[in-house]
């Protein structure tokens, strides 16, 4: 008997049961798949007012969200402003990891951002510029000026 082709497209053909001869074939009728009945069109789950008050919750939910990350970036913009290194605090792009984290590393960012661009620095002066300001603690006496002079 020649040895049949393992291929996967020709399996060899099934061995005789134990005690059968190799010439003792009896076809086997070819099994049959299973149908599965047609079923009648599946009625809704959920009512349409169930459904449009789920709805309506998750889009008060989505609203919810968006207003929370507005102010979220609202207050890292503070944050930033309040630290007063740069021109524009917008400069700073928003970031989940710096608004969670604490001032060290914000001003970490802040530095690191200033050293790659330093035409974002805050370039308003600040102190004492010597442009006319003075202390005006002080009153001219003009009698005193000229008794210190006079002698």
């Amino acid at each position: 008997m020649p040895t049949p082709d393992p291929s996967p497209t020709n399996p060899p053909p099934p061995e005789p049961p134990h005690g059968a001869s190799a010439g003792d074939e009896r076809e086997t009728p070819p099994e049959t798949p299973a149908v599965e009945p047609s079923t009648p069109e599946q009625p809704e789950t959920f009512t349409r007012e169930y459904v449009q008050r789920l709805r309506d919750e998750a889009a008060k939910h989505r609203i919810k969200a968006k207003r929370a990350d507005d102010l979220a970036r609202e207050l890292f913009r503070a944050r930033v402003a309040a630290l007063g290194r740069l021109q524009d605090p917008t400069d700073l792009a928003y970031d989940e990891v710096l608004f969670d984290a604490d001032a060290v590393a914000l001003e970490a960012a802040v530095d690191e951002l200033i050293a790659r661009k330093p035409h974002l620095a805050n370039r308003r002066p600040s102190g004492d510029v010597d442009q006319g300001a003075r202390e005006q603690g002080q009153t001219v006496d003009l009698a005193g000026m000229l008794r210190a002079r006079a002698g």
